[in-house]
């Protein structure tokens, strides 16, 4: 049967999208795989230690908080609401001076907002993790939900202006309608400026991902971090430049162990996702290096009780732990912690506390953390 001009015509334009992304790629530069290693975090100066925040709604939840950094010092940005992934959620936040003065809760990022600003639009009924974007100014990667629960869930990429998002587009991570795909942890940086994001499937075999980004946010590559658990939310530290360890949370309800990948290409491939020998009640985990292949990390290391959380270290890359602090001690979820470097040499560390009804903010430095 003859084609008609119109199917004529629609065979054409997808030929021409074919060439032109297969010209595009071409010339993109080619990725790097060497991690950019943090400098190493000073353990110089007199013990530090503030809480800074401590935040609780007076209905509602508070949860999954993260830190975003910016020259005036920090924000603090959660997801509140009624309830979680109901259509009432937002991220709302505060900003934290240097000095450690910290601004009135403000919505940051609504569902309506966030519609309005979609291209192409479309429909958001709920929010949920959201982090930094780094690398690009005044820009975050959310969790938005356009049907369904999180297992429907895609993750945008927002822009900010001064009174809320400006522009949003969603990250093309799945052939699977785009969805099911989620944040929790910081970026990673590589030693060509450019930043991967991890990420996490949660739909049927749930996986860990390291996503490769360009200099303009397009996803360019995907690597998985799999294996016979249900691994999620991958927390990754790099030790050199070609080594990394990814921390992960196991989302099987009977998990007791924290799961861990390693990879020693700069991320290209992960080895099988494996529990490790630290005891964890099925909750993510906040770490940090903080140089010569050490590691700060604040977890849930008590199987049964998901409000002690702790501040270990390892001097070893991973593979062994000693207790420094105790930040709670039971009583009441501590979770969701996020930890980052701040650009004065201390350290902010965040988490939801009373069963998702609060957020707590600590600023330290090394010397409080070590004990010095």
């Amino acid at each position: 049967m003859a084609l008609g001009a119109v199917q004529i015509a629609v065979l054409a334009l997808g030929a021409l999208s074919i060439g032109l992304s297969a010209w595009s790629m071409r010339r993109d530069v080619p990725l790097s795989w060497d991690w950019a290693v943090p400098a190493p975090v000073t353990r110089a100066g007199p013990p530090v230690f503030e809480t800074v925040l401590d935040h609780e709604p007076e209905t509602g939840i508070a949860h999954s908080p993260a830190i975003i950094l910016n020259e005036r010092g920090m924000s603090v940005l959660w997801f509140a609401g009624s309830q979680e992934a109901q259509a009432d959620v937002d991220v709302v936040g505060v900003d934290i001076g240097t000095d450690g003065t910290v601004s009135p809760v403000t919505p940051r990022l609504t569902s309506a907002a966030l519609a309005d600003v979609f291209e192409p639009r479309q429909l958001v009924v709920t929010l949920g993790n959201t982090i930094q974007r780094d690398g690009a100014e005044d820009k975050l990667y959310t969790t938005a939900v356009s049907v369904g629960g999180w297992a429907m869930a895609s993750v945008a990429e927002v822009a900010m202006g001064p009174d809320g998002p400006r522009h949003a587009r969603k990250l093309n991570l799945s052939p699977l309608l785009n969805r099911s795909f989620l944040v929790k942890s910081p970026m990673v940086g590589y030693a060509d400026g450019r930043y991967a994001l991890p990420a996490y499937f949660e739909m049927g075999s749930t996986y860990g991902a390291l996503v490769r980004l360009d200099g303009q946010g397009r996803v360019r590559d995907m690597r998985r971090m799999a294996g016979p658990m249900k691994a999620i939310q991958p927390m990754i530290v790099p030790l050199d430049s070609s080594r990394a360890v990814a921390f992960l949370r196991n989302f099987d309800s009977g998990s007791r162990h924290l799961l861990i990948s390693r990879t020693d290409d700069g991320g290209r491939t992960w080895d099988t996702v494996r529990e490790t020998d630290m005891p964890n009640p099925s909750a993510p985990v906040a770490a940090l290096g903080i140089g010569e292949g050490a590691i700060l990390m604040a977890v849930n290391d008590d199987a049964g009780d998901g409000g002690i959380l702790n501040l270990v270290l390892s001097e070893d890359g991973g593979e062994t732990w000693r207790h420094l602090r105790t930040l709670e001690k039971g009583g009441g979820d501590a979770r969701y912690p996020m930890m980052r470097a701040l650009r004065d040499g201390r350290i902010a560390l965040v988490y939801s506390v009373r069963g998702k009804k609060g957020i707590r903010a600590h600023v330290f430095n090394l010397a409080w953390a070590l004990g010095a």
